[in-house]
């Protein structure tokens, strides 16, 4: 690709390999029982941030971390309708009990073939 303007395409990473590389992961089949209707996926951060757990005990579990993020995510989306990008603030508990606000933001754009797709990240992410 060559544009008058910027000139030739240096380097182009599509959304598909952000998925295959663990850079996003792919939340679109959750995100469908909860009602979103494009793909759905995070980034590795808000998914090391706001989904796992690794203690059994605590009555919690990954699949149930990740139904708040979308859920919260819903509902941030649903308040601003017609914005591209939202933010919103997640109460998650973490190791040891202690409960932090995580801001996030949902992000509306275009996937590797134009389509709407939706992007959950941290705030200082792109």
């Amino acid at each position: 690709m060559n544009d008058a303007l910027f000139g030739e395409l240096i380097y182009h990473y599509s959304r598909a390999q952000a998925i295959a590389d663990g850079m996003l992961v792919d939340v679109s089949e959750v995100a469908r029982e909860l009602g979103f209707r494009a793909p759905v996926a995070v980034t590795a951060a808000v998914w090391a941030r706001c989904v796992v757990w690794q203690d059994k005990d605590a009555g919690q579990d990954e699949q149930g971390r990740l139904w708040d993020v979308l859920w919260i995510a819903r509902l941030a989306a649903r308040s601003a309708r017609e914005q591209r990008e939202v933010g919103y603030t997640l109460r998650v508990e973490q190791a040891g009990g202690a409960v932090e606000d995580v801001a996030l933001r949902l992000h509306i754009g275009p996937g590797d073939a134009g389509e709407p797709v939706i992007t959950i990240l941290m705030p200082n992410e792109d």
